[in-house]
């Protein structure tokens, strides 16, 4: 039997080693490896508490989380049945490297026995590993956007003032503000909305968040839709010009007008600001007195100035003119009355000349409208009881004040004083 086993061994040797090469060609023949490409394939970093932990974080760079093609060798048979999803690239943060380089290790999960090879176009996940940071900034927001004409922005609010932001120092040290805005184009009453959160350096260059942590990443925002109005602006001045020198009434500003934002209900009642504080003092003043006021301090309540380049600032003049003298002619009997004769008296009055002069100053405008016709002179008899003259009423010779039915805008240079002459009637 022994001999039978050993008889012919190398003939029956060979021919187990033709059937198994014959085998193999068969099967290649049949079911030939082909070479399967993938794109794209995700890295999956693992253990990465062994960094957080000590207060640091890492960033990948250069995406090198993801290898941008894996080749595998496989059978031809398995060729359909292998897809991105089956690839299981792992880089753990036990390898980290001090060059902070972890090695990528590929597989599948499936059929990763009958694989012939994989490999990736790359192999490491590269690191940026920094001390961990953070910050509370403070949160504004604004609103961009063109409004229907009559409208403007007004308040524009936040439900929160405050985000706390995370992340690599290096980042965080950028940080220069946190803003949210609303596009607000179209509208013509209040929005209510939600709007993301974005970081900001000091150029104004948007820092994406990528690999920073919020606390919110979104607030909830209040933007006040307000009408507007143009309304004209009125000062009055105060204090009394130096001797001689008046007045003129007129007060004007710049600008004459402002464009004030508030609620409809608030505005249409609104027709005019008035400012009558001490704003313009003229006391003493001998020329035109100009002075600059912030136009915010009187706003009516609830209302705001409807431009927004505009900074509150109005250059405000009064003017002052050097008064004029005019003279002007009185007839004793024509132009002079005696008022207020008590009964029983009778009363004369004398003046030096039948016709005299009176000077009035004023502003050469006011002067040059008076109709000397018209002005006329009154002795008012009761005026001696009034000033404390006299006591009571007896017969006797007084010296009494001439008043003149001058306008406001003009005063007699001095006062004209007359003799009055009172006696009683004889009795019947």
């Amino acid at each position: 039997m022994r001999r039978k086993l050993t008889e012919n061994l190398g003939l029956k040797i060979g021919s187990i080693l033709f059937s198994v090469i014959l085998w193999l060609l068969v099967t290649n023949i049949s079911n030939p490896s082909s070479r399967l490409i993938i794109d794209n394939v995700p890295v999956r970093i693992i253990n990465t508490d062994l960094i957080t932990s000590q207060g640091k974080v890492y960033e990948v760079l250069e995406g090198s989380d993801t290898i941008d093609t894996v080749t595998i060798m496989l059978p031809r048979s398995l060729y359909d049945s292998i897809s991105v999803d089956n690839i299981v690239a792992i880089a753990d943060m036990k390898n980290l490297t001090n060059v902070n380089t972890i090695k990528i290790e590929l597989s599948t999960n499936k059929y990763n026995e009958s694989l012939d090879s994989i490999t990736g176009s790359s192999d490491t996940v590269k690191l940026n590993i920094e001390d961990r940071k953070s910050i509370s900034i403070p949160l504004t927001a604004s609103a961009t956007g063109t409004l229907q004409e009559g409208y403007v922005i007004g308040n524009v609010t936040t439900d929160q003032n405050l985000v706390r932001v995370s992340g690599p120092e290096s980042i965080i040290s950028r940080i220069e503000k946190a803003e949210v805005n609303v596009g607000v184009t179209g509208f013509t009453s209040d929005i209510g909305t939600n709007a993301e959160i974005k970081l900001y350096d000091g150029e104004g260059i948007e820092i994406p968040k990528k690999s920073l942590s919020l606390n919110i990443n979104n607030v909830g925002v209040q933007v006040e839709i307000l009408t507007t109005k143009e309304v004209p602006i009125r000062f009055t001045a105060s204090g009394v010009p130096a001797e001689g020198y008046r007045a003129t009434g007129a007060v004007v500003s710049t600008p004459e007008t402002l464009v004030l934002a508030g609620k409809s209900n608030i505005l249409k009642n609104l027709s005019v600001i008035h400012v009558q504080d001490n704003v313009i003092d003229l006391t003493g003043a001998t020329g035109n007195v100009t002075a600059t006021v912030d136009i915010r301090d009187y706003l009516p309540a609830n209302t705001n100035l409807g431009i927004k380049e505009f900074d509150g600032n109005v250059t405000v003049t009064a003017f002052v003119e050097k008064e004029t003298v005019r003279n002007i002619q009185i007839k004793k009997q024509e132009d002079i009355e005696l008022t207020n004769i008590p009964e029983g008296y009778y009363a004369m009055f004398s003046t030096y000349e039948d016709e005299f002069y009176i000077q009035v100053k004023g502003l050469a405008e006011d002067l040059a409208a008076l109709d000397e016709n018209q002005i006329k002179g009154t002795i008012d008899i009761a005026q001696l009881l009034e000033s404390g003259a006299i006591e009571e009423l007896k017969e006797g010779d007084y010296d009494v004040h001439l008043a003149f039915n001058l306008p406001d805008t003009v005063s007699l240079r001095e006062k004209i004083t007359v003799r009055v002459n009172l006696r009683e009637k004889a009795e019947e």
